[in-house]
């Protein structure tokens, strides 16, 4: 298990030295609007002298390009996500986070039937172009307060069965699926569709062991399917190099005990 944090990085980071990678935003990082090729080689060496990879970035699409409703500009996503991908893969990414629940919550009156089938075929049409990149594009389910579509991991992974297409699989998030009393039962059927996890404490989205929360359920779901992939701390902070030493060991501790010797370093 590679255990990593949701953070931007940018410079030397000491305390960054307790995980064993970096979570990136698209949209701060990647940033695919920005041509400035310089200004992207300027911010890619910054992040490497944080002295951890950077294997994944979350917020994959803005609010102000929404990939379902009565306003998509498919050609408009097209170009942000190749930029994306091809920025990714020079970081050494592995995997883009799709939750980006502005652009993906649903109009009111709007078909919801529709925007499933566009959803669905955006991915056909993006994710060959993140294979291409060798990136997998993970779909995230966020809790009902903060989108209205693709609220489980159930529904994330009939969509993602029903795209049928290389470069998209699935995330799982243990705060937003706690938030929505979303048991572990579903981890079990999306299986390996699984390539990525988030983690953070349910009342408060804290780091694990603030408030003591029990991720066991959810990881021994994880360890029944065999998950091998990584696993990203995203929470809020009141003071991130204070305490995410104390965070990676309270969940390393929760893994270890769910997932046994496998999940060692």
């Amino acid at each position: 298990m590679l255990y990593g944090v949701c953070t931007a990085a940018s410079g030397p980071a000491p305390h960054l030295k307790a995980v064993d990678f970096i979570e990136e935003n698209v949209q701060g990082f990647l940033k695919p609007r920005d041509a400035d090729a310089a200004a992207w080689g300027n911010r890619l060496a910054a992040a490497r002298q944080a002295g951890r990879p950077i294997l994944a970035a979350n917020c994959f699409l803005p609010g102000d390009l929404p990939c379902v409703g009565p306003q998509v500009d498919r050609a408009a996503i097209l170009a942000w996500a190749t930029v994306a991908f091809a920025r990714a893969a020079e970081a050494g990414m592995t995997r883009i986070v799709f939750g980006s629940g502005a652009s993906r919550r649903i109009p009111e009156g709007f078909s919801r039937a529709l925007a499933r089938d566009q959803f669905v075929d955006l991915l056909r049409e993006i994710g060959p172009v993140a294979a291409t990149r060798g990136v997998l594009l993970v779909v995230e389910p966020l809790n009902r307060g903060e989108c209205n579509f693709i609220n489980s991991v159930d529904e994330g992974a009939a969509i993602v069965r029903d795209a049928n297409v290389a470069g998209v699989r699935l995330l799982a998030d243990l705060y937003h699926m706690a938030r929505d009393g979303e048991g572990p039962e579903s981890l079990l059927r999306a299986g390996d569709l699984l390539q990525h996890v988030h983690v953070a404490e349910r009342e408060q989205r804290t780091a694990p062991g603030v408030q003591g929360d029990d991720f066991g359920p959810w990881l021994r779901a994880l360890a029944a399917i065999r998950y091998q992939g990584a696993i990203s701390i995203e929470s809020g902070w009141s003071d991130m190099p204070s305490q995410l030493t104390a965070a990676i060991a309270a969940l390393r501790r929760q893994v270890e005990a769910a997932f046994g010797v496998a999940a060692k370093r």
